[in-house]
């Protein structure tokens, strides 16, 4: 009895700590896109959306090839050689918390990456993807 306690009581915990992790620029946005039409968001679907790879321009580019397959280390521009900081929120308390600052380089990797703007279900699932990342891979 005591360990089914246990178990019910972790299970919760995580459950709160994984809620508590959307920053509220993330929930905004996710609100947003929602708004937009987009389903809820995915961690599956954004994990397959991360490892997509794309022929654009002669290349043929996925999200890894910057940020890496590993959300909890730097990754390196491809073009440039830039070191990319951890996406991983649980590594890099900074990232998605800056509303402007997601939305500006959605824009940016997504035209770069897929050669379009990302729509509003790809963005809620790559964002759920990379807060979610840690706790899950």
């Amino acid at each position: 009895m005591k360990s089914i306690f246990t178990i019910l009581f972790i299970s919760l915990g995580l459950g709160l700590n994984s809620a508590q992790a959307e920053s509220p620029a993330m929930k905004q946005l996710l609100d947003e896109y929602r708004t937009s039409g987009a389903q809820a968001a995915d961690f599956s679907r954004g994990q397959s959306l991360w490892q997509q790879a794309v022929s654009n321009k002669s290349q043929t580019r996925s999200c890894t090839n910057c940020h890496g397959d590993n959300l909890k280390v730097e990754g390196k521009h491809q073009a440039t050689g830039k070191v990319i900081k951890a996406m991983a929120p649980a590594v890099n308390p900074q990232r998605l918390t800056d509303r402007a600052n997601i939305e500006k380089w959605f824009k940016r990797n997504c035209k770069w990456t897929w050669g379009r703007e990302c729509t509003a279900q790809e963005k809620s699932d790559l964002l759920i993807y990379i807060d979610q990342y840690a706790s899950r891979i």
